[in-house]
């Protein structure tokens, strides 16, 4: 069972809460122009369909900062609402004071200490950014990452090192240089009069031991909510692994309020797989609930027909497509369990601790399909459309199961709670 949330502070994110007791946030990021409103539009309202919950878009120039508040009245017009982060990086103060649109606009905004500015510039650069989050009462992601750390504070603290009795290796002083720069720019926030509940902190690295190492000390050393993200994770299966393997032993010991899984997508590819992978963590691990969830066996010598693997990825394909209708339709429908499987040695016991589900005929068996319903053989299925058959068996089983949310707006006052 997963450790209860830990961080005792709740930011608010325009309608999103983060933080105290809330569910898990999952984030992602546009990776178009800015600039180029209709582009950033589009990729943002895909985004928030797949289910980001917030959505960061980079804003690097002026041209980008400009097209912020179009972009989010653009979105409105369209019936999205999911709050827009800007990144800002070297240039942020300047951009946040020539555009007060951009920066009424923005949720919140996201600060590397590490990037505003050199020297001397860096502290009133910093409080310039800091200070405009304020006068438009807006929450702060302070995002220190290692490939861009604050050079000055790591030269001091491998300086201090160095004098020590018995020295830890560069590698620990790098972690303790990325926990120090989220933990010290937060106090410096807090000074110049940002408030305790509109601060986040994430400290990103790329690679997994040093993400567990450096959050595992961040959370102890604050009680800010925390993101959680391993950066440059990589493309495919690659990053994928890596971001479940460092970010899961985190949730399990209750570190981490927002997540997100920065893989770098295939030429051309679909942005939004980033926040489907984010879902599946949480729900695998019992942390939420976002679609219904497909079992299916990986298949062995007594499955040779390629038919259930064709039937599991048209299930789970006919589930994604329907799920924002059935989310807006439907209580609880995200709980389902789905079940395809291969053959008659798991297949029936799995089905029947699914909601609904099939088993297929493996290599040699009889050419039918049971499926069970709740536990229960409700019907055998067999010839040419056993897989129309079943997904239409799926979308009755929804309708039939799952209160609608019209329908709870009739029940009567007096009947609620009874």
């Amino acid at each position: 069972m997963a450790a209860p949330r830990r961080s005792s502070v709740q930011v608010s994110i325009a309608s999103v809460r983060v933080g105290g007791n809330a569910p898990i946030v999952v984030q992602s990021m546009t990776n178009t122009d800015t600039a180029d409103v209709e582009g950033t539009v589009q990729q943002v309202k895909a985004l928030a369909r797949a289910g980001s919950e917030l959505v960061r878009v980079t804003v690097n120039t002026s041209e980008a900062a400009a097209a912020v508040a179009p972009i989010r009245d653009r979105l409105a017009q369209m019936g999205v609402n999911v709050p827009l982060i800007g990144d800002f990086h070297f240039n942020g103060h300047k951009l946040l004071r020539e555009h007060p649109a951009c920066a009424e606009a923005l949720a919140k905004y996201r600060i590397n200490p590490g990037n505003v500015g050199r020297g001397s510039k860096r502290d009133p650069q910093y409080v310039e950014m800091i200070e405009t989050a304020c006068r438009y009462e807006k929450p702060v992601r302070i995002g220190v990452n290692w490939g861009s750390l604050d050079q000055d504070l790591l030269t001091r603290m491998m300086d201090e090192n160095s004098s020590r009795a018995e020295p830890l290796t560069a590698q620990e002083v790098m972690r303790n240089a990325v926990v120090s720069s989220a933990v010290e720019s937060a106090r410096r926030a807090e000074e110049i009069g940002m408030r305790h509940d509109r601060i986040i902190l994430s400290a990103k690295v790329s690679g997994v031991q040093d993400l567990i190492a450096i959050y595992t000390a961040l959370a102890a050393r604050c009680e800010y909510p925390l993101h959680l993200g391993l950066t440059e994770a990589g493309m495919g299966s690659k990053g994928i692994v890596a971001s479940t393997a460092g970010m899961s032993v985190l949730l399990q010991q209750g570190i981490g309020d927002t997540i997100r899984v920065s893989l770098t997508p295939e030429p051309n590819g679909d942005r939004t797989n980033e926040v489907i992978v984010a879902q599946e963590i949480l729900q695998t691990m019992g942390l939420r609930s976002f679609t219904p969830m497909v079992v299916a066996c990986p298949g062995c010598g007594r499955t040779t027909s390629t038919f259930f693997q064709e039937l599991a990825q048209q299930i789970q394909s006919h589930i994604r497509h329907r799920m924002p209708q059935w989310r807006r339709e439907y209580e609880g429908v995200e709980d389902m369990t789905v079940a395809v499987m291969g053959c008659v040695v798991n297949g029936p016991g799995e089905s029947k601790h699914a909601n609904i589900g099939i088993s297929l005929p493996g290599t040699g068996e009889r050419p039918i399909a049971p499926v069970y319903e709740d536990g229960e053989k409700t019907v055998t299925l067999k010839g040419d459309r056993i897989a129309e058959e079943f997904q239409n068996l799926v979308e009755k089983y929804v309708a039939r199961s799952f209160v609608r949310r019209d329908a709870q707006s009739t029940v009567p006052q007096a009947a609620v709670g009874a």
